[in-house]
């Protein structure tokens, strides 16, 4: 018998989906189908836990700015 997974079309740049790939590497409880490039299908009841996973892995590797930004200024 065939067994469908519904899953939702993730479309990101390759460093993110290199993110992604690795956070499903240790469970692959996310990832579907790894398409091209820039795009997986992840399963649809996951997406809101890889968001939360992905997110936390951002602010390890992403040093936030800080200082005289301009897009934190407002325009006159």
């Amino acid at each position: 018998m065939v067994r469908a997974i519904k899953g939702t079309l993730v479309e990101c740049d390759p460093s993110i989906k290199s993110i992604i790939i690795n956070i499903d590497s240790k469970d692959n409880e996310y990832i579907i189908e790894d398409l091209d490039e820039t795009h997986l299908v992840v399963k649809d009841n996951m997406v809101a836990k890889l968001k939360v996973e992905l997110d936390m892995r951002l602010r390890e590797n992403v040093p936030e700015v800080e200082g005289d930004s301009d897009s934190d200024q407002d325009v006159k």
